[in-house]
């Protein structure tokens, strides 16, 4: 894994009237990655293609991203697919996704591609801890303003983003000690001012590698923001023609980084330039 300082950043000012090395070798790689015989662009939503807001439901695409998305889902041999930690009903929703659309939620555990959804089928035990993991949590959520309990599929997550200086921290130890107690096999994520327990484990690098086998996609662009991503990042065969690329800071195992959700809009509409051209 990389720190925050040695992948390619492509967000550094470059000295007046020369190019910026990052940005050279970002857009290098894009047009390389333009010319895949079968390819996957597979993304994060929340923080990658949409700002954060505070009603996430509300979340929607950059308009620049939305557009070349549209344009490449357009192309032959060329598939978009979004790769949350969102339920999959809400990630259908922000994404406006439709019936032939490739969605990965929850992290891994939900899949939905195109028409063929896939059942969760949960054991008897799994339903009897995820309902008194939901108790548990539910009572510290309402013992705590400004947070909020997020019900997913197989686990619930706790968000803390509108809290301020230590509290999130406690909250999230509490959460914690809370879990505990309902069970010692869960899944837990500590995400982006959010903590997320499971009672069945997935993440999504085993998403990618779903989608990589039901696309047979010869290279895969792979972009998102948060600690999560770093196992899609993970699975990345970079000698094959994959490209990782991470939106902001944090240590990282892509090989490029990127400032924000309107850098990412900039890149898929080089890819979807790039991509129509060859196509």
């Amino acid at each position: 894994m990389t720190d925050s300082t040695s992948s390619h950043s492509a967000s550094a000012a470059p000295r007046p009237g020369q190019p910026q090395p990052a940005a050279v070798a970002l857009a290098t790689a894009v047009a390389k990655l333009a010319g895949a015989k079968r390819l996957l662009v597979a993304l994060d939503f929340d923080g990658t293609l949409a700002p954060f807001v505070d009603a996430p439901r509300s979340a929607r695409a950059l308009p620049q991203a939305k557009a070349a998305l549209d344009r490449l889902e357009a192309l032959p041999d060329t598939w978009v697919a979004y790769v949350s930690g969102r339920p999959l009903s809400s990630l259908e929703a922000v994404t406006e996704a439709d019936e032939d659309a490739l969605l990965i939620g929850s992290h891994g555990v939900e899949i939905r591609f195109g028409r063929d959804g896939v059942s969760l089928d949960l054991t008897d035990d799994e339903r009897a801890t995820l309902a008194e993991l939901g108790r548990v949590l539910g009572a510290l959520v309402d013992s705590a303003p400004g947070t909020r309990l997020e019900v997913k599929p197989v686990g619930f997550g706790v968000h803390y983003r509108q809290l301020e200086g230590d509290a999130g921290a406690e909250i999230v130890a509490r959460a914690y000690e809370a879990a505990a107690g309902v069970s010692d096999a869960l899944t837990i994520r500590d995400g982006k001012d959010i903590i997320e327990f499971s009672v069945r484990g997935a993440n999504k690098g085993d998403g990618i590698e779903r989608l990589r086998e039901y696309t047979h996609a010869t290279a895969v662009l792979f972009a998102g923001d948060d600690v999560t991503d770093e196992d899609a990042f993970a699975v990345l065969r970079p000698d094959a023609g994959d490209l990782g690329v991470k939106v902001g800071e944090g240590d990282t195992a892509a090989q490029f980084r990127v400032a924000d959700e309107r850098a990412i809009a900039t890149l898929l509409t080089l890819l979807a330039d790039a991509r129509g051209a060859t196509r």
